[in-house]
């Protein structure tokens, strides 16, 4: 009766949304576009908090020790997956947090410089295969998803491509532009009008469909690759032991706000899709992105920065 209770009383007071990134990230998006309509929907507050730092560690160790009461939730990207393979984290990604639901994903694209002769991932497999350790890749930082994903596709394909990391997606992708790199993975958003502008070629894209930003570029399973989809994702998070019937509540809530045509318009404007579902599939991804990441960062030897 006592969850009942907390569910019926949820919310009780103004609910933060920690996101634990810098403003005008995804999750930052995604986090400031449901909350005014969760607040207009409890008639309380709801205030987004970016709490940024140790590539989303601070601000997702404030949400793990926070009450578990629904109050102080965790908006957080790919790197919830990511980051705990490569580092020790103050927390455990599985344990210390009750998923609440998925909120919503968008594309990754392998692109290449025009100079590059490949129209295809398989032609660039077969590129760097003839030219073992000449070509080189940017990546936006070492250990980072679009550094994982292209280690993916070098132990999966038996490419020797070097890894040149920056320190930001705007840097990969400019020096990528330039020339002084070959190629790069990058979000479908930010790649679109370098290539629209023919500045740089799309040769896969890594989502199970094709994406609506490139929809003549195949996919990574059409070209002969399956089992190396990889997406960027964006979940919602309370801490571990919030009341089933609070984590129902949320869950709910956010699902009904995602079905709205008006936040379907403005996500696909963003680069994003949609998702939702049961509290389940945002936990049940979080297992099968540890288990990967982590099986990639061993046999890549990747060491944090």
């Amino acid at each position: 009766m006592c969850g009942i209770a907390a569910a019926q009383e949820f919310p009780a007071r103004t609910v933060h949304l920690i996101v634990p990134y810098t403003p005008g990230t995804g999750a930052d998006i995604l986090a400031r576009v449901l909350g005014p309509r969760l607040s207009e929907r409890w008639n309380v507050a709801v205030v987004t908090e970016n709490k940024a730092g140790a590539t989303g560690n601070i601000g997702a160790d404030f949400v793990a020790r926070s009450s578990a009461d629904g109050h102080t939730l965790l908006f957080v990207a790919t790197s919830f997956g990511t980051t705990p393979a490569v580092m020790r984290v103050p927390f455990d990604p599985v344990k210390d947090f009750a998923p609440l639901a998925l909120v919503a994903t968008s594309g990754l694209v392998v692109v290449v410089n025009p100079q590059v002769a490949a129209r295809s991932m398989r032609e660039l497999i077969e590129l760097v295969k003839r030219e073992p350790g000449k070509l080189h890749y940017s990546s936006p930082g070492n250990g980072g998803p679009q550094h994982l994903a292209m280690e993916l596709l070098k132990l999966e394909t038996g490419m020797n491509i070097v890894h040149v990391p920056y320190k930001s997606a705007a840097g990969a992708l400019a020096d990528l532009v330039g020339g002084h790199v070959q190629a790069t993975i990058a979000a479908v958003q930010t790649a679109q009008p370098q290539v629209l502008a023919g500045k740089l070629r799309a040769v896969g894209v890594m989502s199970a469909e094709r994406s609506q930003a490139f929809p003549e570029v195949p996919t990574l399973k059409e070209q002969g690759l399956p089992g190396l989809e990889v997406e960027t994702w964006y979940g919602a998070f309370a801490p571990a032991g919030t009341p089933e019937q609070v984590v129902g509540k949320l869950n709910s809530e956010l699902n009904l706000l995602l079905e709205d045509r008006a936040m379907r318009e403005f996500l696909a404007k963003q680069g994003m899709a949609p998702a939702g579902g049961p509290p389940g599939r945002l936990g049940a991804l979080v297992k099968s992105e540890l288990a990967r990441w982590t099986r990639v960062v061993n046999a890549a030897g990747i060491k944090a920065d």
